[in-house]
């Protein structure tokens, strides 16, 4: 497998976890076939999804496989194992399957042990997924194997140390956690280097927070006066980067396809004095103490009492110069038929799963003050 060349016409990978979706929330798939059309006429390729993405595979087998040649297009899927969850071998490995019945893609371009975490990792070197996706690639039913990664250096050395034969390792890369010790962005990038691993960037724009960052990055970004999107910073800063395969976007609507297809499809790195430009939105995020969640909702699968976790602590994020009465009401509204933060029992399923290491059970105890 090669990383990217130069001779594909574009580095943006369509990551599809967060598709648009209709009021009795099912998937837009009229839309997203027209978020489709404009990205392969751009020359997109690569397609991304998963098991664990709720109606995602069916929706790119309507809006993808189903209206194109599959030689034009390269489809990633993933085989996660939940932390702290009570799947057995044969659930998980009943995935792959799953994806293959509801994709009808006939095989799969790229898959992925899935979100590779402390709390995860041993699960799935007892169930021996390792070895059955080497034997899924022998079978012809996917082309390359590699896993994406949510934890520390030695973690990832130790995994590619006992599986040499991964092609591929996709990590979460954005200006906000390059030098965040907490997802170690920086590190586990030169280690992937270091093993000859081409490198898929998950979250650029960290879940859309880097797409409406708080007001002290927009006010760095507005100084220059581009008319360049808060997103097109975030999505330049890590596509400029050697050893990628693809840099994913998970766009939400035609709107953000067009934008990030504006400076992609003609893709120019940032120049020094752009770089500047980073470095002072960096320094404005260091000096917030914003929640920095992504919004992956890993934490909420599990949790026993249905509590809504990103949702409430994106409202604590946003609460900044907004009246009280406002901030109170929109905490009732993402809470109204679920979980308040006074209901948590601190059973530490949420911790265990969370990509980004988060304290969520003393936030959540913080959180009570908006009921």
């Amino acid at each position: 497998m090669s990383v990217f060349t130069g001779k594909e016409k574009l580095k943006l990978g369509f990551g599809m976890m967060r598709l648009p979706r209709l009021e009795d929330d099912t998937i837009d798939i009229p839309q997203v076939c027209e978020m489709v059309d404009l990205f392969m006429e751009a020359g997109g390729t690569y397609f991304d999804t998963a098991f664990a993405y709720p109606g995602s595979e069916e929706a790119i087998r309507k809006a993808l496989v189903e209206r194109y040649p599959r030689d034009s297009y390269t489809l990633a899927s993933k085989l996660f194992i939940q932390p702290g969850s009570s799947i057995t071998e044969e659930e998980a490995k009943k995935e792959f399957e799953t994806t293959l019945e509801r994709t009808n893609a006939g095989y799969i371009d790229y898959y992925l042990v899935h979100a590779i975490q402390r709390t995860n990792w041993e699960k799935y070197e007892e169930y021996g997924i390792w070895d059955y996706v080497k034997g899924l690639k022998e079978q012809g039913l996917i082309k390359h194997y590699g896993f994406s990664f949510h934890a520390d250096p030695d973690l990832l050395v130790q995994i590619l140390e006992a599986h040499p034969d991964s092609e591929f390792v996709q990590l979460q890369i954005n200006y906000a956690d390059w030098d965040n010790p907490g997802v170690a962005a920086k590190q586990n990038f030169e280690i992937c280097k270091k093993y000859g691993k081409p490198v898929v960037v998950m979250e650029p724009v960290k879940g859309g927070i880097l797409a409406d960052p708080i007001d002290t990055v927009k006010a760095v970004f507005d100084k220059e006066n581009t008319g360049m999107s808060y997103a097109s910073w975030a999505l330049r800063y890590v596509a400029e980067k050697e050893n990628l395969l693809a840099v994913l976007s998970g766009m939400s609507s035609v709107e953000q396809m067009k934008d990030n297809l504006s400076f992609m499809k003609d893709f120019k790195p940032l120049s020094e004095h752009e770089h500047e430009v980073i470095r002072q939105a960096q320094k404005a995020l260091d000096e917030d103490k914003s929640i920095p969640c992504t919004a992956c909702h890993y934490c909420t699968k599990g949790c026993p009492m249905n509590i809504p976790i990103p949702e409430i602590f994106n409202v604590e994020n946003r609460k900044k110069g907004s009246p009280e009465f406002r901030v109170r009401r929109e905490y009732l509204i993402v809470t109204m038929d679920k979980g308040k933060a006074s209901d948590c029992i601190q059973c530490g399923q949420c911790e265990n799963a969370c990509p980004q290491h988060l304290p969520i059970i003393s936030l959540l105890e913080q959180m009570r003050v908006l009921e």
